[in-house]
C-alpha cells in the first residue's frame, strides 16, 4: 500500500540514504509477505499482530539489531500511512526496541596505518596506485563515511582554506579540515587524473581506471587490500578507518564535541562510544606495565 510513494517520501523529503531506502523496502516487502500468509492486509494490522510479527522474526533467528531495523522501518511506514489517512493508528508505535549488546568500534593500529601510508613502494606509481592512496588518506585523514567519499567533487575541495565540503546523512553539510599530507596527495591525484584524458564527464573526485564514477565495492576492495598488509582482523572496511580516525583524535586529547562535529554525528551519544576504546586501551597498558596488575 503506497510503498513507492513512501520510498519517494523518505528519499526526497526525509533525505534518507540509499542504504536505508534499500533496507526499508526489504523490511516492508517481508512484512507484506508475512501478512499474505495469514490473509491479512496492511490497513488491518493491530498492535497485537505487530508484536506477533516481531516475535516471529525472533523465533526465526533474527538478531535484535535486525529486528530493531524492521521495527524502525515499519513504524516509519505506518506513520506515513497515517499522514496519508490510509490507516487510523500505528500498530508499531508503542513497541519498544530490543536491547542490543554494545560493540566497541573496530579499529586498526594507527601507528602501523601511518607507517603504511608513508612507506615507499606500497602504492604502485600509476593512476590506480595514486588513486588508492588518495582514498586511504581521505578516509583516515578526515573520518568521512564511504557514502560521503563517493559524493565528493573536485570543486568541494578548498585548497586555499584547507578544508573540504562534505555532504553527510540527509544532505547535511559540514566542513572538514585537510592536513598537509592529504592536501599534497589530493593535488597529486587531481593532476594525475587530468593526464588520463578520460572520455566521460564524471564529476566525482574518485573514479575507476576508466574514469567512471567510483562505486562502493571498489572502495571496499581498496581498503581491504591495503589493510590486509597491517592487520589480520576479519573486518577491514572503510568504516574501520573512520573509527580509527576518531579514536586517534580522542587518544591525543581532542574534545569530544569537536570529534562529533568532524564526524557529522547528530548527537553526542554516537561519539561517546569511542571513549570506551580509549578506556580499554588504558586498561591494557596498565595490565602490561603495572607490577600489581
Amino acid at each position: 500500500m503506497f510503498l513507492e510513494r513512501f520510498i519517494n517520501f523518505i528519499q526526497y523529503e526525509k533525505r534518507y540514504s540509499g542504504h536505508t531506502l534499500t533496507a526499508y523496502r526489504h523490511e516492508i516487502h517481508r512484512f507484506i509477505g508475512y501478512l499474505a500468509e495469514y490473509d491479512s492486509e496492511v490497513d488491518k494490522v493491530t498492535h497485537r499482530e505487530a508484536r506477533s510479527y516481531l516475535a516471529a522474526l525472533l523465533e526465526d533467528g533474527q538478531s535484535p539489531t535486525s529486528i530493531n531495523r524492521s521495527l524502525s522501518a515499519l513504524r516509519t511506514y505506518y506513520r506515513f500511512l497515517m499522514r496519508e489517512s490510509s490507516v487510523t493508528q500505528n500498530p508499531f508505535a508503542l513497541i519498544k526496541a530490543l536491547k542490543t549488546p554494545k560493540k566497541l568500534p573496530v579499529i586498526v593500529d594507527k601507528d602501523k596505518l601511518s607507517l603504511l601510508l608513508d612507506m615507499e613502494g606500497v602504492f604502485p606509481d600509476s593512476f590506480e596506485g595514486i588513486r588508492d592512496k588518495t582514498v586511504m588518506e581521505l578516509l583516515f585523514g578526515t573520518g568521512i563515511r564511504l557514502s560521503e567519499l563517493l559524493q565528493i567533487h573536485v570543486n568541494h575541495i578548498d585548497f586555499y582554506n584547507r578544508n573540504i565540503l562534505i555532504f553527510g546523512k540527509r544532505n547535511k553539510e559540514r566542513l572538514v579540515p585537510l592536513n598537509e599530507t592529504l592536501m599534497k596527495q589530493l593535488q597529486l591525484y587531481i593532476n594525475e587524473k587530468k593526464t588520463q584524458h578520460f572520455d566521460n564527464n564524471s564529476t566525482g573526485l574518485i573514479v575507476t581506471k576508466e574514469g567512471k564514477q567510483a562505486y562502493p565495492k571498489l572502495i571496499y576492495d581498496i581498503v581491504k587490500h591495503y589493510l590486509g598488509a597491517i592487520s589480520s582482523q576479519q573486518k577491514k572496511s572503510p568504516h574501520v578507518l573512520r573509527h580509527t580516525f576518531a579514536t586517534a583524535l580522542l587518544d591525543n586529547g581532542a574534545d569530544l564535541n569537536a570529534i562529533k562535529e568532524l564526524l557529522g554525528h547528530a548527537g553526542l551519544a554516537a561519539t561517546q562510544v569511542y571513549t570506551h576504546n580509549s578506556v580499554e586501551r588504558l586498561k591494557s597498558v596498565y595490565k602490561q606495565a603495572h607490577p600489581k596488575a
